[in-house]
């Protein structure tokens, strides 16, 4: 039940799924996550540490930076699940949509440069 409630929580809050939505196809940078979001470091911090704890996301260091992506095939069926329903469910969500094309945006920026805006 653990899970189950962890995974609950995670998909319980829209950042959270916007989050989710873009990682799908893409390993990010949290600096590309925080120019996506527009929220503070430490708010993208502590969505990531909830999607982290559920284990839909998977996250490396490398060397500054870390580095997110969806969760892979060692996850929970039930976390499968709950991305592979979010991403049928949201697909087409206008804001969801916004997030795209803005993520193709930010992705041509130089990553170095962009995070020292957050550093």
């Amino acid at each position: 039940m653990f899970e189950f409630l962890n995974i609950t929580k995670a998909l319980a809050e829209e950042n959270r799924l916007r989050i989710l939505l873009a990682l799908h196809g893409h390993e990010l940078c949290v600096c590309q996550i925080i120019e996506l979001l527009q929220l503070a470091p430490s708010t993208v911090s502590k969505h990531m540490s909830v999607l982290r704890q559920a284990r839909l996301v998977d996250g490396r260091k490398d060397g500054r930076w870390t580095y997110y992506r969806l969760t892979g095939n060692d996850a929970y069926p039930e976390a499968r699940d709950a991305i592979a329903w979010v991403r049928k469910s949201l697909l087409k969500d206008p804001k969801i949509q916004r997030d795209a094309e803005r993520l193709e945006e930010i992705m041509k920026i130089d990553r170095e440069e962009l995070c020292q805006q957050y550093s």
